[in-house]
This record gives C-alpha cells, structure tokens and sequence, in this order.
C-alpha cells in the first residue's frame, strides 16, 4: 500500500492485507471489549482545597495508580463536556472527510504534523490499522496553522480551546507527581522547560481480521504524560507483567486516561511506571481517541529529579530529552528490523529445503 492512500477502501475488503499482518506473538490477547476495572478512576473534585479538603486523598490515590500502573482514569476533571464533545464531533467530521480532503494533509516527506496511514515513524515493519492526525499545539510559536484541519470548519478554533484546558490540567497532575517526590510543586514542570504539546487524533476503522493486528501496537510513550480522550467503543489496552497478561480499559464517558510517559518515568527514578499499552481493533465499529501528549523541551535535560539515600540512578548519565527520544525509536526499529530479517530468513530457509525435497528421490526423503 501507498503511503499516499487511506484505509476507507481496504476496511471494505474481507482480508486484512499483509502489511498489516503481526506475528502470533504480537498479536491480539483479549477482546476489544472485555472491559476491566482494574484500571483507578479517581475524581479530582477537591484538589485545590490545599488545606482541609481532598487533595491529600486526591494526591495518594494518584501516586499509587502510578506505582502500580503508570495509567489511571481522572473524572470531575474541570474540562466543559460542551467543548469536550465538540473536539469529539469535529475529529469524527475529518475522518468521515473524503480521502483526497484528508490526503491535503499528507504528513510525508518530512513534515512534523498532518495526515498518514498507520504511524508518523518511517521504517516499521508492520503497520498499525489506524489514520491519524498529528500538529503540535504549544509552544504556540511552533504551531503550523497550514497543517491544522479546516474542515470541519470551526476545526481550528475548538482545538485552540481544547488543547489550553489539557495544558493546564496537565501541570496540575504534574504538580501532584512534584508533591509525591518531595519537591516543589513546580519542579517536574519546570524540569520540561518549554513545555511542548502536541495532539494526535487517531481513528481506528473497521478492520476486516481484527485478530491479526493491532491498531496501535504495544509501547510507552516517550515524554511526561499524555492525557487520552476516547470514545465509548473500546480498545485501549494495558499490561504491568511485560505483556504476559492484557486489560482492556472501561470507557468512562467525559474521562480522560492518564498515561505516564519514559520522561516521567526516569524523573521520578523509576518509581512511578511508563504505562505499557497498545490498541485493538474489531470489525464492529470504527474507534476514535484523542491523544494530548506533555513533552518537554528538546533540549531539556533527563535525569531523576531527586534520588534517595542508598539509591542508584536508573540513567547512567543526563541526556537531553532529544537524545532519548532518539535512542527509543532507534531502538524500536532496530528490534523490529532484526524481526523481520529472522522472518524473512526462516521463509528462506524454508523454501530452499522445499525445494530440495522435491528434487530428491522418495527414497532419500523418507531416509
């Protein structure tokens, strides 16, 4: 498939074609919805009440969904459902766009925002069973408003709403992680410097052989935290034992997921889990979420924030955040090239001993 093609005409097909196709080992586990409640659901109702009031309760709940999971659910968040669920509608409306209105927006080439078929990465073996949308909201300066969707019209105005809520909602779960370490409340932010922001939109249609793929496939994100907004559909998926064992997250209706990121994780020393998750697909429904990613600067500095008495730094050295970036995706690539070469070689190495026994007598077959 063409980098340059959507996936409307190949949802219609009755197999999944073979690009998509992951190995056994990767394939789906459990269900898209077989929902779990394993996943904490904690209202932020009372977390400006410093003195008195709930955040102290707010904040322990929050640090053990962290220590545990790396991933929780946030409700009574303070983010008006109206413009939750225009932000919801207009991603909707861009997906059911014709593909040539999407392809406008083509990412490829080197963009750093816009539309594309399964991932902004080049070099995957496999490709996820999903279009996304991705531009980056903060710094404001960085914002391309050339790569932002104008259809449906009125796109533009509601995700400049959106993404200033998530950003402040954001550093408020990061002043709770500051507070959990012993530091200031501001510490983690400004540990990201500049903070950057950046939104992806992800839709995950109909998929003809769900069980051989994935839409989004396993991994933890590399920056501080990301705040997932997603529909009532299901297919969020995590794991806390290296993918022996796989839940799905319950929608909750106006709910963010929260999942912490590497960053976050290498700051607090490896106390607090970068969530491991991925998505599934099915052939029922098409899936929407909305990813808001807190990242910091490019040339913030890596390093745990504060380690204890007795204790080693998981990192053996400060790296920007650059540089880890990098060495991540390398590294992902990397595994998944060398996959792919054993695959291939074993199709090899299969096909010449096919070829052999049909040259050979029968008797020295059966030898």
């Amino acid at each position: 498939m063409a980098p340059a093609q959507t996936l409307n005409y190949l949802s219609q097909e009755n197999t999944l074609e073979s690009s998509f196709v992951r190995d056994e080992d990767e394939r789906p586990k459990v269900a898209y919805n077989n929902f779990s409640n394993d996943i904490p659901v904690i209202s932020l109702a009372g977390i400006e009440d410093v003195v008195g009031g709930r955040r102290i309760e707010i904040c322990n709940n929050i640090v053990e969904a962290c220590e545990n999971w790396g991933i929780f659910q946030i409700v009574d968040h303070g983010v008006d459902r109206d413009l939750i669920s225009e932000m919801t509608r207009f991603a909707k409306g861009f997906f059911d766009l014709p593909p040539e209105e999407k392809l406008r927006f083509d990412m490829s080439g080197g963009k750093k925002g816009g539309f594309n078929v399964s991932s902004h990465l080049q070099g995957e073996a496999v490709k996820d069973w999903r279009e996304i949308m991705i531009y980056s909201s903060y710094p404001i300066s960085e914002r391309d408003y050339s790569m932002w969707p104008n259809k449906p019209e009125g796109w533009r105005k509601v995700t400049e709403q959106y993404s200033e809520k998530l950003m402040g909602l954001s550093c408020k779960l990061l002043e709770v992680l500051s507070e959990a370490m012993g530091l200031e409340k501001e510490a983690v932010t400004k540990a990201c410097v500049d903070m950057d922001q950046k939104l992806v939109v992800n839709f995950y249609p109909k998929c003809p052989q769900p069980d051989l793929t994935l839409g989004l496939k396993r991994h933890t994100d590399p920056g501080t935290i990301t705040l997932l907004l997603q529909d009532q559909v299901g297919g969020l998926q995590a794991t806390r034992d290296d993918g022996n064992t796989w839940i799905t997250v319950q929608p909750i209706e106006g709910a963010f997921v929260v999942n912490l990121g590497d960053h976050g994780h290498y700051l607090s020393n490896g106390r607090f889990k970068n969530a491991d998750h991925q998505a599934v697909v099915n052939s029922n429904y098409s899936r929407l979420s909305i990813a808001t990613f807190q990242n910091p600067a490019p040339d913030a500095t890596v390093y745990p924030l504060k380690i204890k008495e007795g204790e080693k730094s998981i990192m053996e050295e400060p790296i920007t955040f650059a540089e880890m970036y990098r060495r991540k995706m390398s590294k992902d690539l990397e595994i998944a090239r060398m996959k792919k070469l054993a695959k291939d070689s074993y199709k090899e190495i299969t096909h010449l001993e096919k070829a052999n026994l049909e040259t050979k007598p029968l008797n020295e077959i059966l030898a």
